[in-house]
């Protein structure tokens, strides 16, 4: 019988103890109606509730489900590279434990992939269950990134994709630190489509994209894709310094006409105080490059392994260091 794995699924877990179960047994559910072989690939990003031994469990029953568990908690997008970087199939999707993004939609995927197309990402149409502040800020992130860069990032996507080998393959050999994977699928190139779904509300428990999280990934999307945000900065550098000097020569016009021999302070406090804002807003661009500059410069791992489950260590050489088999 042919053991060769076709398809890797991620899946990302940070305290998903509510979900975790029925998510495994919806996506069990869905790779055993494919009659190929899988493997479920379970990134326990340094859960603090009973996540980590319920993914134990369910590897003890199954070997076809593989458990990947950090040392700490270091983020959705180092536990999805993690698990690209294990993966061993011949396709590769992501998506997140919370069902969210509907388990069955894979299929459809998988059909796209079959059909030549190398990237697979799922669309949504809709978002159940979000506040409309959630759905609002999403839309327009989406749009402003996509306007921000360079490269045709997907509106109205998520992390949920299929990837096919030679694209895991090159994200792997990216050397940055600070990731945006969606980002970089669609840096990559390759034959690209996507299909379309309608997110469903989080079976249980709490999201965790925070307003704060989802604020550092928006950073993290602009400034790892895209420099226009320096040259915007630049900008109003120049927008501020005209507009201080129209305002000065109008002033002094004013009080010649008028006569007046006093300097209007208010006027000349609000233009220092608009000069200030402009010149740290600037700063504050630059500090953010600056930042990522320096945590790509200390060439740290983007994540470390304490232990796993399920995986024969000889299969595939870790490019992180792992705490229990102290591989390189």
């Amino acid at each position: 019988m042919n053991s060769k794995i076709i398809y890797s699924i991620i899946v990302p877990l940070y305290n998903e103890e509510l979900v975790l179960n029925e998510s495994y047994r919806r996506l069990k559910e869905v790779m055993v109606s494919t009659k190929e072989n899988y493997e479920i690939v379970f990134v326990n990003d340094g859960s603090k509730d009973k996540t980590k031994v319920m993914a134990e469990e369910i590897c003890a029953s199954d070997d076809s489900v593989k458990l990947i568990n950090f040392s700490r908690n270091f983020g959705h997008q180092a536990a999805i590279t993690a698990g690209m970087d294990l993966a061993l199939g011949d396709a590769i999707i992501v998506i997140d434990a919370d069902l969210q993004d509907p388990p069955e939609v894979m299929l459809e995927m998988i059909k796209k992939w079959k059909e030549g197309y190398e990237v697979v990402y799922g669309k949504r149409i809709k978002r159940e269950g979000e506040t409309f502040f959630k759905k609002f800020t999403a839309k327009m992130y989406y749009r402003v990134l996509k306007s921000m860069t360079s490269v045709d990032i997907p509106v109205d996507t998520g992390d949920f994709r299929l990837i096919d080998r030679k694209v895991c393959d090159a994200l792997i050999a990216l050397p940055e630190k600070n990731r945006y994977v969606r980002g970089l699928v669609s840096w990559v190139g390759y034959k690209q489509t996507y299909v379309e779904f309608v997110r469903q509300e989080r079976f249980a428990g709490e999201t965790k994209y925070p307003f704060k999280k989802m604020i550092k990934l928006a950073f993290d999307g602009i400034t790892s894709l895209s420099y226009k945000p320096l040259v915007i900065a630049g900008h109003f550098g120049i927008l501020a310094f005209i507009a201080g000097i129209i305002l000065m020569f109008t002033d002094i016009i004013k009080d010649l006409f008028n006569k007046s021999g006093f300097v209007n302070f208010t006027l000349m406090i609000s233009i220092n105080m608009m000069m200030f804002g402009v010149t740290l807003g600037c700063i504050g661009i630059m500090g953010q490059y600056i930042g990522r500059i320096f945590d790509e410069s200390k060439g740290r791992p983007i994540y470390i392994i304490d232990s796993t489950k399920n995986y024969n260590n000889t299969s595939k050489k870790y490019k992180v260091i792992n705490l229990e088999h102290k591989i390189l």
